[in-house]
């Protein structure tokens, strides 16, 4: 997996994000577009693939969420819709794209990311969770539409079984990827709750930073933007000062994880994501 030196050939910027269910919505494929647009060389073409399009900002170019291959595991940890973008056709795209999560915080050019390594490489994030594995993760990737469609195939011949093995869709990527995956320059891609909040007993007293040369910073696991904003590990845990935080600690039943798991508000997100949320929909008159 070594770095490769920047491509000879220019690719298009497209940028692409899949939007399913209730928890992310119009709201999010909006500040992920703004936060693109502030961050990107034009020209560019933002597509979300989704199951609603109310409330999109019209300079999204939407399509349909493609079809699941074979069925969605259940009781599984991954991402398995992506999958969906593994298809060998992807609306009317064409070449690489970049994919991007929608609950993630732009901090840096994007442009690099269309010039690093070839256009037929499957380039991934390494996954800060498990570096020693030498994992991807699939928040910030680019491919070729169309590389991983064996995948696809694979995975409907057996969601549950490939599911069961792999847990996330990202193993299953860096594990069976038919030409292998390639990662990001190391720090373009940071992992908030690992790479940004500061270690124990630190984080009692700095707030958490986004790392020099960080492009974009993403929200793997329970830890999530508004959850960054508002200074906590969780909605379950709302944030308190540090003395209160450390006595609510001691009731709980994992009592070192609770008192460790302390963050200030990280108002650098907060400040970002109300930059991005411009966008208000016309009022629909009767």
């Amino acid at each position: 997996m070594l770095l490769m030196a920047a491509s000879a050939v220019p690719m298009d910027k497209q940028i692409v994000c899949i939007n399913w269910g209730t928890k992310y919505g119009a709201p999010y494929i909006n500040r992920l577009y703004e936060m693109v647009r502030a961050n990107i060389t034009p020209p560019f073409r933002f597509v979300a693939f989704t199951d609603t399009r109310d409330g999109v900002n019209p300079a999204v170019d939407c399509f349909d969420l493609p079809e699941m291959p074979g069925f969605m595991p259940k009781n599984t940890i991954g991402q398995w819709p992506k999958s969906r973008l593994w298809a060998s056709e992807l609306g009317d795209l064409t070449g690489p794209f970049l994919f991007v999560d929608l609950d993630v915080t732009i901090t840096g050019s994007l442009d690099p990311f269309f010039t690093f390594g070839a256009p037929e490489d499957v380039v991934v994030a390494r996954n800060a969770a498990k570096p020693l594995h030498k994992l991807g993760q699939t928040s910030v990737y680019r491919m070729p539409v169309g590389a991983l469609a064996p995948l696809q195939q694979m995975f409907a011949a057996d969601p549950q079984g490939i599911a069961d093995t792999y847990r996330f869709e990202q193993h299953f990527v860096t594990r069976n990827a038919p030409n292998g995956i390639k990662f990001w320059p190391k720090g373009w891609v940071r992992h908030f709750r690992i790479e940004c909040i500061p270690s124990f007993p630190l984080n009692y007293f700095l707030e958490p930073k986004a790392p020099p040369g960080t492009r974009v910073v993403i929200f793997a696991g329970g830890l999530n933007p508004p959850d960054a904003i508002a200074g906590q590990y969780s909605a379950e845990t709302p944030h308190l000062p540090p003395l209160a935080h450390i006595l609510r600690a001691l009731k709980s039943e994992q009592k070192i994880k609770s008192i460790r798991q302390y963050v200030h508000p990280a108002r650098w997100v907060k400040e970002i994501w109300e930059r991005s949320s411009t966008y208000a929909p016309p009022e629909i008159k009767d």
